[in-house]
């Protein structure tokens, strides 16, 4: 039997919303504010806060939180400019939190 076709996904561990490909992880080794948090290059079904500076593990960063489209729990956050040169890959990707997503398939 053939394999399925179905994308493997994250979603919402609140509402189970898809948030995001597994194909589009880029790295599982970064830091959110609860604990362990996947840097993903594409994201969908969210909506963006606003854009501030913050201070990150890896320096200061232009960030805005994005929330789950459907019930608007926090996931993680947008770079949105990373001011390091060392850091530019960051920029335009999104950190979802390990504990606010789950494994789906």
């Amino acid at each position: 039997m053939a394999e399925s076709l179905v994308p493997r996904l994250y979603s919402c561990s609140n509402c189970r919303n898809p948030v995001s490909l597994h194909d589009d992880i880029i790295s599982k080794s970064f830091q959110g504010r609860n604990g362990r948090a996947f840097l993903f290059s594409h994201a969908m079904n969210l909506t963006t806060g606003p854009k501030e500076d913050r201070h990150l593990l890896s320096g200061l960063h232009t960030v805005a939180d994005i929330y789950c489209a459907d019930c608007h729990q926090v996931l993680g956050w947008k770079y949105e400019r990373a001011y390091e040169a060392s850091q530019k890959y960051k920029e335009g990707k999104f950190i979802l939190e390990k504990a606010k997503i789950v494994k789906e398939n």
